[in-house]
């Protein structure tokens, strides 16, 4: 049975790195002592190896031992034999095209739907989805495809914000680029708030923090969903 953590950011604002997300991350990795850390998103530049270690003080903090994919000559072995992935964010274009690359789309998605557990921020929550069309990110990079790992059947907008009705600014907001999406593809779009996640088990989808999701589905206005809101019918 498949067994996520999908979040919409790695930090808040005021906290440390994964600070505000390690007591649900202690529960969620109970019983394992080792996570492969996936680094491909590479935020600000970052290389895998700056990535990893800035993971890693994030995961000593609840005594898991964290491991980057790069480390391993063989990347696939790599997932097949992982305890638990973490996903961190970053650009999401550069983060499939790397999976892709390395071809690890079919076997994470092999190994998460049978049981391994997954966690993901940010890019490494889009991803998640069936495809990466939601993304902020700009597509430095070009993957072979948008479709990513489906591990749910809807899309995310991680960092979702809400229009600022005091600025200036006249332009487009997140809410109506989803409705652009909507006006040639189908696929719902669930936009996630800073510190919020979805806990997934099998096919349950729950919404988890303090703070409302946005929904948004084809030919539907778009509804805000409280905290605890199960998501399965979109399953």
């Amino acid at each position: 049975m498949k067994k996520l953590l999908i979040a919409s950011t790695s930090t808040v604002h005021g906290k440390a790195y994964l600070e505000y997300i390690l007591p649900e991350l202690s529960n969620f990795f109970k019983g394992v002592n080792e996570v492969l850390f996936i680094p491909y998103a590479r935020p600000s530049g970052l290389s895998h190896e700056e990535y990893t270690n800035r993971a890693r003080v994030g995961f000593d903090k609840i005594n898991i031992k964290l491991k980057g994919i790069h480390e391993f000559n063989n990347t696939v072995d790599a997932v097949n034999n992982a305890k638990s992935i973490f996903t961190g964010g970053g650009n999401t274009f550069l983060l499939l095209k790397q999976l892709y690359d390395n071809k690890l789309i079919s076997a994470i998605k092999n190994v998460v739907e049978n049981g391994t557990p997954y966690f993901g921020t940010s890019a490494g929550s889009n991803i998640t989805g069936v495809t990466i069309q939601n993304t902020n990110d700009m597509p430095i990079i070009y993957p072979p495809s948008f479709t990513s790992l489906g591990l749910i059947n809807f899309n995310l907008n991680p960092h979702y914000l809400d229009p600022d009705i005091k600025s200036k600014h006249m332009g487009e907001t997140r809410e109506t680029r989803i409705n652009e999406f909507h006006t040639i593809n189908k696929i719902p779009v669930l936009g996630l708030r800073e510190g919020s996640w979805l806990s997934v088990v099998g096919n349950k989808v729950v919404l988890k923090g303090s703070l409302d999701a946005r929904l948004f589905q084809q030919n539907k206005p778009a509804i805000e969903l409280p905290p605890e809101t199960d998501f399965s019918f979109l399953m």
